[in-house]
């Protein structure tokens, strides 16, 4: 079995719905953003503040590269969809799974989280940018699947049920 990618808007639930997926398909499970803390030995909010952007997005790249691009679930970054280079990687080397969320959710679920480093200031208005900034990318995946008001379970059971579809 390839690879398969998990994208999408941060909140959306890669993270979470990555694991579960992980422990019913039994494949292991690496999220390129705790990868990249572990190898560059620092938080992704202190790459952005000391490095910027810019570096960071080399490191996402660089890190696609070199994790495992078979019988692997590898959730990223919501913005490593922003290169077509990692958009075209990850179509070539994998499975690629949008996990899409509507924007009032993503408003609720991010309301109170001060980790994320492009979301300073007015975040409401600032999601709404780089959401519709995204969202031609992420619906290059292979396949989309609706995060909103949907159970971790309900979601895990959507995407193992397409996988078993000759397509994949």
């Amino acid at each position: 079995m390839k690879a398969i990618y998990l994208t999408g808007f941060m909140g959306a639930g890669k993270t979470t719905v990555g694991r579960r997926l992980g422990e019913v398909l039994q494949l292991p499970v690496i999220d390129t953003d705790a990868y990249i803390e572990q190898q560059v030995g620092k938080t992704i909010t202190k790459i952005f503040a000391e490095e910027g952007e810019e570096t960071f997005r080399a490191y996402e790249r660089d890190a696609l590269k070199k994790l495992p691009k078979e019988r692997v679930v590898i959730t990223t970054g919501g913005g490593i969809v922003i290169q077509e280079e990692n958009r075209q990687f990850m179509r070539e080397h994998g499975i690629v799974i949008y996990l899409h969320c509507e924007l009032h959710e993503l408003f609720r679920r991010l309301a109170d989280d001060e980790t994320r480093p492009l979301l300073m200031g007015n975040k409401q208005k600032q999601m709404k940018q780089l959401f519709e900034q995204r969202l031609p990318f992420y619906q290059e995946a292979h396949m989309t699947i609706d995060t909103t008001n949907r159970t971790i379970d309900d979601i895990v059971e959507n995407i193992v049920s397409l996988l078993k579809t000759p397509r994949f």
